[in-house]
């Protein structure tokens, strides 16, 4: 079983940018598909980004493409997330997950697909 901890949220003002984290632990990092995701007061969990197992395939929510930036180091068993030109709409508790059953080439983009999930780091985003 896969455990996971985020890190790197926090307040920045519109324009500015964050590097989110995800450490895995527990399991072999390489197995997992990762995604992150983000839920804003009042709102479902959303799809935001996510990277096949060998890193070479990514895929992003419209909302955030072109300005975030996902990548993973299966050395250092990490996943990020960099995030810039941050909008307020941005503002959002951020989750990371793994997923161990997609095919090599895909991303999943349901919450449902993931297997583990981290218990998230809140970034808030002032105008």
């Amino acid at each position: 079983q896969v455990q996971l901890e985020e890190s790197g949220g926090g307040l920045v003002q519109a324009g500015g940018s964050l590097r989110l984290s995800c450490a895995a632990s527990g399991g072999t990092f390489s197995n997992y598909a990762m995604g992150w995701f983000r839920q804003a007061p009042g709102k479902e969990r959303a799809f935001v980004a996510g990277i096949t197992r060998s890193g070479s395939v990514t895929s992003y929510a419209d909302s955030v493409k072109d300005r975030f930036t996902i990548s993973r180091d299966n050395v250092k068993n990490t996943v990020y997330l960099q995030m810039n030109s941050l909008k307020p709409e941005d503002t959002a508790v951020y989750y990371c997950a793994a997923d161990r059953f997609v095919r090599s080439n895909s991303v999943d983009t349901t919450e449902y697909d993931y297997d583990y999930w981290g218990q998230g780091t809140q970034v808030t985003v002032s105008s």
